[in-house]
Formats: structure tokens, C-alpha cells, sequence
């Protein structure tokens, strides 16, 4: 999967020529009295293939671009945004993001993000990797990929396609403090999805692999045969009795527990009240065996940055230590709120990583002995405010230690203050799918509803 060389530009303009109109929008809005503003200019373009059945389904190009731009009179806050790059058209938009300025009401707690807190030492983070190839090339990935995952068993009849995807973008930001960078990035995809069959039985799954880099992705093959894996798997599933107890979540599930934790310690659900971990800094959240670090500056890393949003460094840090929370994830606004500093998370959070022992995933369904091992989860059942949870799932069930067979039509019950502080083990099983790197994670008892 080598990736060559671009034998042209990239992207339509320079990051230097971003960065001058940037910089040249901050003027527009100087000039029209605002006291400060903001502006970002992206761009982006990328191409998805995806076949079906051996048959090619769609090929789809993309090319984007746009500037944003916040500005400020005072404590009134205006923002606007524009398709068009065109001199006339980023005038028009920091005018009509004025216009709305002026009849804003005032927000004591709104501007630019503290000047002695922005990026000025900014690291080549590697997070830029052209992935050059024909259309044709494309379309004989995704076929080899959808056909690893026909071969696995007689019984995957049918598929719901396997595609590839490649996207570059670039962006540049600037601020009334004398900020102004950005860098290009990219981020590049393989993806399968089957059915299988077994009577009047169907079950479906899938798989996917996501890098910076293409030379960092599973092959092509690795992801179909692992989707036709996964699929065969399930034939066969069923509900189980209503019971509590031990389930085990797979890593590309268990993930979903962490963006939890991370919602309830964002910043605008704490100044809103609308979290069940209000006041935790200092506390215990999770059990002692959990650590969370946070760390933006890993190279080609899926949620890697220099800097955020609002142009403050982005630095490491240990967000979790044995259990106890270290920090929130604020951006200046919401930090001001709190009466407190931004985290440089204006945007999101970057990288995190979460501590594992050395247990595998069949090392922790012998600790686990009895239980439910999820490796599907449905439905939005979460309410940030108490922290009550409720998904439907699928999965296996789970027999001193060994899968005795898949299940379904079930739904899984808790409290995510409780599960959070009942996490007995984290596996070494770490999936890299995205922001938030974890290995399946096995929590002491939950409500397993099915008949």
C-alpha cells in the first residue's frame, strides 16, 4: 500500500496564501471597528470508491472550502461564514458578521482565548500523507477487500459493500493577538461490510481501518476477512435470561465508555449543570486501575494537534490518575464560565490514550468467567445529567471464561458513575480507530435484560 509521490499542487492555494487571507480578513474587521476577531480558512478535497458484489456502486469526489470568522465589539460577539473565497465575498462576510455584533447582547465571558496561552513553538506532528492512486486501483482494493470477506465462510451470501477512501484538507487560522498558522492533514480509510445467512437466520458485520498515513493501514485483505469473521460469528444468536451480570466490552465498544466520560467533564455540559460528574476534580471517577493521558503531540495520531481551536497550545497531560480526575476538557469560554483556564480543548480532545494491564481479550473472559461480552451496541440511551445508561446490544455470552454462544435482541443497564468506578480490567487489546485509544474494558456487573 505505498503511497507515491504528488506530481502537482495539492491543494489550490499555498498555506502561506491562507494564512495572508486570514490575516487579511482580521484587517476587514479592524477596519470595521471590531475590537478583535478571528477568521479560519480550510481546505479540503478527497475521493470515496465503494463496491458492492464485486460491482463497482459509487465513486464520489469532493472538494471544499470555506472561511469562518468570529468577531468582537466590546463583549458582543458576530460570526459569519462564506463558501467563497473571493476578495468580494470574505468583505461581505465579515460585514454581515459585524451586522450581527451589533445587535448581540454582551457576554462578559466571550473573546479570544488568553494571548499569553497561545501556540508559538509549533511541532511537524507528520499528519500529512498523500495517498495518490487511479480510480481503477481504488475500485481493485475495494474488490480484494470485499472478496477476502466472501471467502471466509459458504455462508456470507451477501454484502453491503467495501469501500476506500482518501482525504487531504488544510486550514490556516489567525486572531487579532498576532496568531496566524495551520498546517495540511489527511486521513485515509478501508471499510467491509457482510451478511451471512444460515437458515432463516442473517446476521451482519463489519470492519474498518483509518490512518493518517496509507502505509499505516490494515491491508486491504486483513479488513475483509476480519469483517467475514466477525459476521459468520453471530449466526445463530439469541436472548438471554434477565440477570446482573459481569459484561465485557469489546474495544471498538468500549471506546463509546470513554467518550462518555469525556462529555461529562466537557465544559458546556458543566457550566450548564447538564453533567452527573459536577465538582469531580480531585475525585475518584473511575476505579484506581484506570489512567487516562492525554496526548496531542503523538506523531501521525488520528486526533494529533499543535494547537486548538482557538490557537492555545495543546499540551500532555495526565487527565485520569489512578481513578481520580486531574482535569476537565474546557476551551476559554467555557474555562471562563468555570472560573478557570482553558485546557486547549476548543474543538475536542486529542489522543487518549487509556492505561491497560496485561490480560488479552481471552485473558479477560477467563477473569471474567460468567458474563455478557458486547461487541455491538444500538441506541442513544444515555442521560448525561444522572449518568442512567441503557443500549440495546449484541454479543456473546460468555461460560467460565470461553463464548458458549452469540446473543441478541438484548439491552444492557447501568449507571455510568457506577460502571465507571466497577471497571475491573482494561485488556491490552488496543484499538487505534480514533480519538480515544482503549483495550476492551470489563465492568463488575450491569443489568443484562433480554427474557
Amino acid at each position: 500500500m505505498n503511497q507515491k509521490p504528488a506530481s502537482e499542487p495539492r491543494f489550490t492555494y499555498s498555506l502561506a496564501q491562507l494564512q495572508e487571507m486570514s490575516e487579511g480578513v482580521l484587517r476587514l474587521a479592524k477596519t470595521a471597528g471590531a475590537s478583535a476577531a478571528e477568521a479560519e480558512i480550510n481546505l479540503g478535497f478527497g475521493q470515496n470508491v465503494s463496491v458492492r458484489m464485486g460491482e463497482t456502486e459509487t465513486i464520489e469526489y469532493n472538494r471544499d472550502k470555506g472561511m469562518s470568522v468570529s468577531v468582537y465589539f466590546g463583549q458582543q460577539k458576530g460570526h459569519a461564514s462564506t463558501t467563497d473565497l473571493s476578495p468580494q465575498a470574505l468583505q461581505d462576510t465579515v460585514a454581515a458578521a459585524c451586522n450581527i455584533a451589533r445587535y448581540t447582547a454582551q457576554d462578559e465571558y466571550c473573546g479570544l482565548a488568553d494571548a499569553s496561552l497561545l501556540a508559538r513553538d509549533i511541532p511537524d506532528l507528520d499528519l500529512h500523507h498523500p495517498w495518490s492512486f487511479s480510480v481503477e486501483q481504488a475500485i481493485e482494493l475495494a474488490q480484494a477487500c470485499e472478496a477476502a470477506a466472501l471467502e471466509v465462510d459458504a455462508r456470507i451470501t451477501n454484502s453491503e459493500g467495501a469501500g476506500v477512501s482518501t482525504y487531504e484538507g488544510m486550514f490556516a487560522y489567525a486572531n487579532s493577538h498576532g496568531f496566524s498558522a495551520g498546517y495540511p492533514s489527511s486521513r485515509h480509510g478501508i471499510s467491509c461490510s457482510v451478511i451471512a445467512e444460515d437458515g432463516d437466520n442473517m446476521q451482519r458485520d463489519y470492519w474498518y481501518s483509518s490512518a493518517r498515513c496509507a502505509d499505516d493501514l490494515d491491508s486491504a485483505h486483513f479488513v475483509g476477512r476480519l469483517a467475514g469473521e466477525r459476521t459468520v460469528r453471530r449466526l445463530g444468536g439469541r436472548p438471554v435470561k434477565t440477570a446482573q451480570v459481569p459484561v465485557l466490552f469489546e474495544a471498538p465498544v468500549a471506546s463509546g465508555l470513554i467518550s462518555h466520560l469525556v462529555s461529562a467533564i466537557s465544559g458546556g455540559n458543566l457550566y450548564r449543570k447538564s453533567s452527573f460528574l459536577l465538582d469531580s476534580l480531585g475525585k475518584q471517577v473511575l476505579a484506581p486501575c484506570v489512567s487516562i493521558f492525554e496526548q496531542p503531540h503523538l506523531k501521525r495520531g488520528l486526533a494529533s494537534a499543535p494547537f486548538d481551536n482557538e490557537g492555545v497550545a495543546t499540551k500532555e497531560r495526565e487527565l485520569v490518575a489512578d481513578g481520580v480526575l486531574q482535569g476537565y476538557m474546557l476551551s476559554s469560554y467555557s474555562a471562563r464560565k468555570l472560573g478557570m483556564t482553558t485546557t486547549g480543548n476548543a474543538g475536542g480532545n486529542h489522543n487518549l490514550l487509556v492505561s491497560h494491564g496485561e490480560l488479552d481479550l481471552h485473558g479477560l473472559l477467563k477473569t471474567m468467567g460468567t458474563g455478557l461480552l458486547v461487541t455491538e451496541l444500538l441506541g442513544h440511551g444515555i442521560n448525561l445529567v444522572t449518568g442512567d445508561y441503557s443500549r440495546g446490544a449484541a454479543g456473546f455470552w460468555v461460560e467460565n471464561g470461553v463464548i458458549a454462544y452469540p446473543v441478541e435482541e438484548i439491552t444492557i443497564a447501568g449507571n455510568l458513575r457506577e460502571m465507571f468506578m466497577q471497571i475491573v480490567a482494561i485488556g491490552n487489546d488496543v484499538l487505534v480507530q480514533g480519538s480515544n485509544q482503549t483495550g476492551s474494558i470489563l465492568i463488575e456487573r450491569m443489568t443484562v435484560a433480554g427474557e
